[in-house]
């Protein structure tokens, strides 16, 4: 290496070191190596084309007054990237740089994980093996993000999708989403480097990175993934510092053909604290909501997990929670967990008091007043009979017997008096009396006619 240009070089530090804060220097200009200074071309070595980035974005200006100061007058700078081709720039009085020729593809460093010091070609991807889309319920809610995260995984080498940017309410199930695409990459190449990664683990990694010099490890090890799973992206808010170099991970991955899937607890529209030009980039591709679930979908979570765990619960306790517990998916499993609990530990049944318990810890529970109005409509529903019937005076055995189950409930649901019951349906308090004593001798003896009556009781209970 020439010795003259090393003393020049050595002349802008002095004067750069002046200008930037000691980490800024340490983390972006000790790292800089000066290769020749021929032709008025001054060619410096850098660690990665991260930095060509950094220093044509942040550091231009100071760059051009310094050169000027030491050389006297213009010249052209050129970087040559580490395992890659030179890309020259060249500066002008203004301070601005025109690219003039960019070399061939980088070759990503085999540097170590910062976090995990594994192989280039080995690392662990930090994804759940439950997390695949075989064990993920799909709805109405989440159909078209189920659909585009298939087509991803099952076709990564098509990056129609790219990035995709998943936002929902916590809870609805992005996290998992976003694994099973990871996990079935995985299964169909083992050699792609994916990683999933949570945004304050990212943000953790950063930091930690800086104080130490070890930046370039951090990004060379970033820019080496194929495909990125970022999770709650909007944690990164207000983190300038993280943001910009995600920015620059970005650009790299998304340049050179890699998948990037984000999530977030918001559209990115509504994402304050992000750097706009971060915002823009994650409108690139598809941007899918997770609604919260419906009733159809919990269901289906509930009756799944439960098998999943080997418990068995009546239909009527599930409809009872998946008609509780509305907003979350994640809360739909702690109640089942917390059901598995109750069963095994305690053995207790799986009855719908037991799970009213259970989801009155997660949830706010409707505990609904049943009303006579609500008890008629509920048993002519179960008998599939019109409810004027049971209020006329067609004697009819069905109808009689409808009659009767309404009185009972009325007597044993409500506040109302045998007098109050009797006015309603156009009786008298005797009728009634003798009404609810035939239903229950009929509980004792009948075993069809008593599931009828728990059933109606189940139905009740979640009007």
């Amino acid at each position: 290496m020439n010795d003259n240009v090393t003393l020049l070089w050595n002349k802008c530090l002095d004067i750069i070191r002046d200008n930037v804060q000691a980490e800024q220097f340490a983390a972006w200009f000790e790292p800089i190596v000066p290769v020749s200074f021929v032709d008025n071309k001054l060619t410096l070595r850098v660690p990665s084309q991260f930095f060509v980035e950094i220093i044509e974005e942040k550091y231009c200006t100071l760059l051009l007054h310094t050169f000027n100061r030491v050389f006297g007058r213009r010249i052209n700078l050129a970087y040559a990237v580490v395992m890659a081709k030179d890309v020259e720039m060249t500066m002008d009085q203004s301070g601005e740089s025109a690219k003039i020729k960019t070399g061939a593809k980088i070759v990503p460093q085999a540097v170590a994980n910062p976090f995990q010091q594994e192989p280039l070609d080995d690392i662990d991807p930090q994804l759940n093996p439950r997390y695949t889309f075989e064990n993920y319920c799909c709805g109405n809610s989440n159909k078209l993000a189920v659909t585009v995260a298939m087509a991803i995984a099952d076709h990564p080498e098509v990056k129609t999708y790219n990035p995709m940017f998943i936002f929902g309410a916590t809870g609805v199930g992005k996290t998992h989403l976003i694994q099973a695409i990871g996990i079935r990459i995985k299964e169909q190449n083992p050699r792609a480097r994916v990683l999933y990664v949570p945004a304050r683990v990212f943000e953790s990694q950063y930091t930690s990175a800086v104080p130490k010099g070890k930046v370039n490890d951090f990004i060379n090890f970033y820019q080496s993934i194929d495909v990125l799973l970022i999770d709650d992206i909007h944690e990164l808010a207000g983190k300038t510092g993280t943001q910009n170099t995600f920015f620059h991970i970005f650009n790299h991955l998304h340049q050179h053909g890699k998948q990037l899937v984000m999530t977030s607890d918001r559209r990115p529209v509504d994402m304050d604290g992000m750097v706009p030009r971060l915002i823009s980039r994650f409108k690139w591709g598809m941007t899918v909501q997770l609604d919260k679930p419906d009733y159809e979908l919990r269901r289906e979570v509930l009756i799944r997990r439960a098998a999943q765990d080997g418990l068995t619960i009546t239909d009527d306790v599930v409809d009872f929670i998946a008609t509780q517990v509305t907003d979350s998916v994640r809360d739909l499993e702690g109640v089942v967990v917390s059901l598995l609990a109750h069963a095994t530990m305690l053995n207790q049944d799986i009855t719908i008091e037991l799970a009213q318990s259970v989801a009155s810890n997660t949830v706010h529970v409707s505990r609904h007043e049943i009303t006579f109005d609500n008890i008629a409509e509920t048993v002519a529903d179960f008998y599939n009979i019109d409810t004027d019937l049971i209020f006329g005076k067609t004697r009819k055995r069905e109808i009689s017997d409808a009659r009767q189950v309404v009185m009972y409930f009325a007597k044993t649901k409500t506040q109302l008096s045998s007098t109050n019951i009797g006015l309603r349906m156009a009786r008298n308090h005797a009728t009634v009396l003798h009404a609810c004593k035939q239903v229950e001798q009929r509980m004792g003896i009948e075993r069809k006619f008593r599931d009828e009556i728990l059933a109606i009781e189940a139905r009740l209970k979640t009007v």
